[in-house]
């Protein structure tokens, strides 16, 4: 049989959608000798092991067979009712359980917004630079991206409102704008209360549905979380939110808010031809958890933990990386973004650092144009200390 005879079968979805970066960054991780600040990965002694297993066996006892069974498709509902009071608790949000559908994690959520709301050709807003998975998500659906560059505190409100006035105007408004405004993947920076404020009302004002995906904002290192940009607008808005950065990733749970129901119910319909639902057995083990425990204390930990490393490789990269490299010094989350003299590329200096036995992730990826950058992500929450001095001190000889 012709090698490409199953290459010329392929849907147009699936040659639009680009080869995962991320694949690649987690198969380096698995070799021991490695230093990698490449993957977005929570450090292994986050993890509650031993209460997790306690829930594991306490489930069983207490539910039976029910734990096995299939169930709904929105998700076993204590824990949407649960998510529900903790949205209100921390956030002040008038959130119901049934305004809440459960995901195989955050990526799953952004697969489903894709294959309901984009036709081939919509136009849809993103960060620049942006989060690579919800790039590639979206890639299979074919729209056309507008990547609004991020300034210091947020997406550029005049190069926004100028993309959503022009698509507008052209009688082909915009379908929703992408944002990760707490910590920002992949460039750890946060948005004001100004800037929020602005997008908010430029998204109302052109009738565009606002994404706010929010997996590192628990994770902020001093004071209390920012407030959600769609907690005063939630109908006009998806709230994305997991488990994998505070419990555990391997569990793959997090959750959708969704106000509106004509939307709801088609995002509910499209995960049940997808999956049925997600994984009932971690959902119960996860509410087990999370109703036996403080959670709030146990990403306290994570929050000084995280604080440490972060504040260990800023310090590095100020004593080893030249001058001419510029970073951010994130307030939470998981990455710091650094940008390199103009004209250097940073895909060149990932061979040489692998060489050297240390990875992080090249800028390209996180751009929807693929172009050559001269920027790096990397990731501090899951090495050790003594690692990341050695890991940021490698990557400065390079220079």
């Amino acid at each position: 049989m012709n090698k490409n005879t199953f290459k010329n079968k392929l849907s147009d979805s699936s040659l639009a959608t680009p080869p995962s970066f991320i694949r690649a960054i987690l198969k380096a991780t698995e070799s021991d000798d490695l230093i990698s600040f490449a993957g977005g990965l929570p450090n292994p002694v986050s993890f509650p092991m031993e209460d997790l297993k306690e829930s594991s066996i306490r489930i069983i006892d207490t539910y039976g067979s029910k734990v096995f069974q299939y169930s709904q498709t929105a998700g076993l509902p204590q824990l949407r009712e649960y998510i529900a009071h903790r949205l209100h608790q921390n956030q002040g949000m008038e959130i119901c359980a049934d305004e809440i559908i459960i995901t195989t994690g955050s990526q799953q959520a952004l697969d489903l917004i894709g294959k309901v709301l984009i036709n081939k050709g919509d136009d849809i807003v993103l960060e620049e630079p942006g989060y690579l998975g919800a790039i590639q998500a979206f890639s299979q659906y074919q729209p056309t991206f507008h990547a609004i560059p991020l300034e210091a505190d947020g997406m550029n409100p005049e190069k926004l409102e100028k993309v959503l006035k022009a698509c507008s105007l052209e009688s082909h408004p915009v379908k929703f704008a992408y944002t990760v405004p707490n910590f920002q993947n992949p460039s750890g920076l946060t948005y004001s209360q100004e800037k929020r404020e602005k997008m908010l009302s430029l998204m109302q004002k052109y009738g565009c549905i606002l994404i706010e995906d929010d997996p590192y904002g628990d994770l902020k290192f001093d004071g209390n979380p920012y407030g959600y940009i769609s907690k005063a607008a939630p109908s006009g808005s998806i709230l994305l939110g997991t488990f994998s950065k505070t419990v555990t990733p391997g569990m793959r749970l997090g959750y959708m808010v969704i106000k509106d129901a004509d939307l709801r119910l088609a995002i509910n319909t499209a995960k049940e031809a997808a999956d049925l639902h997600s994984n009932i057995f971690s959902q119960y083990i996860l509410l087990d958890y999370l109703t036996h425990h403080d959670i709030e204390e146990h990403i306290e930990k994570i929050r000084r933990l995280y604080k440490k490393q972060c504040q260990t490789m800023i310090s590095a990269m100020e004593q080893y990386f030249p001058k001419e490299v510029t970073f951010t010094r994130p307030e939470g989350g998981m990455f710091i973004w650094a940008t390199l003299p103009e004209g250097m590329s940073s895909l060149k200096l990932f061979e040489k650092a692998r060489e050297n036995k240390v990875v992080f992730v090249p800028g390209n990826p996180f751009y929807t144009d693929g172009r050559e950058a001269n920027t790096l992500r990397l990731n501090y929450t899951n090495s050790s200390e003594d690692a990341i001095l050695e890991g940021i001190k490698k990557i400065g000889a390079l220079f």
